[in-house]
């Protein structure tokens, strides 16, 4: 999608800024010379994030913002094009997890999932929408392996991550034209902590520890990645082994990938 561009004196807004990924990801634009607008709930994580990258010198915006509330994220998003100048990008990556049987599940667990994760995306992106086509530029969307292959008890997170590449890979088409490129990131296991809040089938936080197969990425050597593929307008950043084997795997041989990913997880479903 068009030539790489310098990051540099460039507005960069990140969802979920306060968590693993989101505070190594606004680091990683601010060393390139971007400003950095900030987006996730009230609370100190967001404060660490803007006090730590305005330590540094910095340019920055916070906002604390529900991402399942279309208005707030409207309103954020023109309070930080107003502060820094405009955005230039936009990485949808604030998210939760799930981890039950589908059999064990509330439904409004799937709905909780959906908010955040799919309307949570939608929602920022519309609100940034205007400012992207003016300066004609790049949504990134932090994804996951479950986006790409079936992973047992993740229903809801694997539909919720399903969903998004339907969605962007749509959008990019209607922008394509406009200049605004998308870039799908889909990472396999990274070190953020986010595996700890994980919702278990009643909405409360389950005490099932999660199975990692393959090397666990650091947040800081995704967010490397991550910014790096959305400065060089990448379609596309599959992230780890685990996930190039398992997008292999699920797309030619389904059947020999649902064995193993079954047997390598099923024990986070034993009781």
């Amino acid at each position: 999608m068009g030539r790489s561009r310098p990051l540099a004196g460039r507005v960069a807004v990140v969802t979920g800024a306060g968590g693993g990924l989101g505070r190594a990801l606004c680091g990683a634009f601010a060393e390139r010379g971007a400003a950095v607008g900030l987006l996730d709930l009230p609370g100190p994580p967001l404060d660490q994030v803007e006090a730590e990258l305005r330590g540094r010198g910095a340019a920055v915006e916070a906002r604390p913002c529900d991402v399942t509330d279309e208005a707030a994220c409207g309103r954020a998003m023109e309070a930080i094009a107003g502060r820094l100048g405009g955005i230039d990008v936009l990485v949808n990556n604030a998210g939760i997890t799930q981890r039950s049987s589908f059999s064990d599940t509330d439904t409004g667990v799937y709905r909780r999932v959906m908010d955040v994760n799919f309307f949570g995306s939608l929602h920022c992106t519309r609100g940034a929408l205007p400012h992207l086509i003016e300066r004609q530029g790049q949504i990134g969307v932090i994804s996951s392996v479950a986006g790409l292959a079936p992973l047992l008890g993740r229903t809801g997170y694997a539909a919720s991550k399903y969903a998004l590449r339907g969605f962007f890979g749509s959008l990019q088409a209607e922008l394509r034209d406009r200049g605004v490129g998308v870039t799908m990131v889909y990472p396999a296991f990274i070190d953020t902590g986010l595996e700890h809040r994980a919702l278990g089938g009643d909405g409360e936080v389950t005490d099932h520890p999660q199975s990692r197969v393959g090397q666990v990425m650091t947040a800081d050597q995704a967010a490397t990645a991550i910014v790096d593929a959305i400065g060089r307008r990448r379609r596309h950043l599959v992230l780890g082994r685990v996930g190039h084997v398992s997008r292999m795997l699920s797309a030619h041989w389904p059947g020999l990938y649902e064995r193993i990913m079954a047997r390598t997880l099923r024990a986070e479903l034993d009781r």
